[in-house]
């Protein structure tokens, strides 16, 4: 199951440099809408986004040197996951954007795979609390 989550952390991070690589050269790709608001929403994201992005580096790093502080770095990484799952869900549902072609599709598979890192990296931490603490993660 370690290695399982390392892979997941190194995808998120991945996924992460990509989306806004994407989103700040080519945003037709990704958008679901063309709405100014929507761009405005979008675009409160990055920073959001690069701490999640530093949380899943840091948390990669501690599990790859057996160092304690794995457990805060996932910790950081599950809730600012959910946080942004919680914020992109409920507009994207509010907007309707769900329904709206291939980035709507794009967008739901973002958020489902947002909620599925989330809750298996926090999963993750929690049931190895102890032997992460003790060097063992």
């Amino acid at each position: 199951m370690g290695r399982l989550i390392r892979v997941m952390l190194a995808v998120a991070i991945a996924l992460d440099v990509a989306y806004w690589t994407i989103w700040f050269t080519d945003r037709s790709v990704l958008a679901s809408e063309h709405r100014a608001a929507y761009y405005q929403f979008e675009n409160a994201f990055p920073l959001a986004d690069a701490w999640l992005g530093l949380a899943c580096v840091l948390a990669l790093v501690a599990l790859a040197r057996h160092r304690p502080s794995a457990l805060l770095w996932l910790v950081a990484a599950g809730a600012a996951g959910l946080y942004l799952f919680g914020m992109d869900f409920l507009y994207d549902v509010e907007h309707g954007i769900f329904g709206k072609g291939g980035g709507g599709v794009v967008e739901a598979v973002i958020v489902l795979l947002t909620l599925v890192f989330s809750v298996t990296v926090l999963r993750f931490g929690w049931h190895r609390r102890y032997a992460l603490l003790a060097g063992r993660g």
